[in-house]
């Protein structure tokens, strides 16, 4: 919106408050719309005064640290806790900017890039609570917690950043199915991904051909598509894992949990690797 649609501070901020009218309704688009209208002393804009840098207390890194352990891939929270470490890099990302051209582009169509950016916040801010509902469920399946995701949802409901007006549908999705594996699988949110997928890939897309790091959106999209795919080039990786470490692979012409090794080479004999596992 700033760099590509040249909006002021608080023409953003009036989005933000549109937005917060409706299905994207939370505490975050709430106060960032007050941040981007809010005035300092001269008059001018403060969020304009504000150094680049972002800080963190910690509590996105033990989240990703918590995802990898547990092997569910958090993408959307991690890529937000790179993009913070990325931006406290200032003093290198200026000298950067002196080698690194920017990218000219044609006339920009506003209403367009408004309308589908609006719709893409919406499809990634779903995918982010489904990751994070999926590492809820995998804690409680590792450690026996029979834990009540529907009920869990509610918690956030008041007095929390991540208040959503949408936290209601997420404890009606998972009281409706007590089994349900991913939250994007429950038919109301999975119709309203259907509806906003093409808005995603619109701004991801602009995004990538102006040159602005959308990484959140980026990763809910890649996230999205691996999510959906019922083939992966995984086989490929597991190919190599073996053909380099002997890890063994799975095949598609036996039944699930039985291994196999392969002498790619045509040296060395039938083995496999012990020596750790995650």
């Amino acid at each position: 919106m700033r760099k590509s649609l040249k909006m002021s501070a608080p023409e953003i901020g009036k989005f933000f408050t549109q937005w917060n009218e409706g299905e994207l309704q939370s505490y975050l688009i709430e106060i960032t719309a007050s941040i981007l209208q809010h005035k300092d002393k001269d008059g001018s804009y403060l969020v304009d005064s504000i150094l680049d840098t972002a800080g963190q207390k910690g509590t996105g890194k033990w989240t990703g640290i918590n995802a990898l352990d547990l092997g569910i891939p958090l993408t959307l929270i991690t890529e937000a806790v790179y993009a913070r470490c990325l931006s406290s890099e200032k003093d290198e990302r200026c000298e950067a900017s002196k080698i690194f051209s920017g990218i000219k582009c044609d006339e920009i169509d506003k209403t367009a890039v408004l309308k589908n950016l609006k719709k893409a916040l919406y499809a990634a801010k779903i995918i982010s609570y489904a990751q994070g509902f999926e590492l809820i469920r995998k804690a409680g399946d590792d450690n026996n917690w029979k834990l009540d995701l529907g009920e869990i949802s509610l918690l956030w409901r008041g007095g929390c950043i991540i208040r959503s007006s949408f936290l209601d549908k997420i404890k009606t999705a998972y009281t409706d199915d007590r089994e349900l594996k991913n939250l994007m699988l429950s038919p109301y949110f999975s119709n309203i991904l259907i509806d906003t997928q093409s808005s995603l890939r619109f701004i991801v897309s602009q995004a990538a051909i102006l040159g602005i790091p959308t990484p959140a959106l980026s990763s809910a999209l890649s996230w999205f598509d691996g999510y959906r795919s019922q083939k992966l080039p995984a086989n490929l990786l597991q190919a190599q894992r073996d053909f380099f470490g002997a890890h063994t692979y799975e095949r598609i012409d036996e039944e699930r949990g039985k291994f196999f090794h392969t002498n790619w080479t045509g040296k060395g004999g039938s083995t496999s690797s012990t020596t750790y596992t995650v």
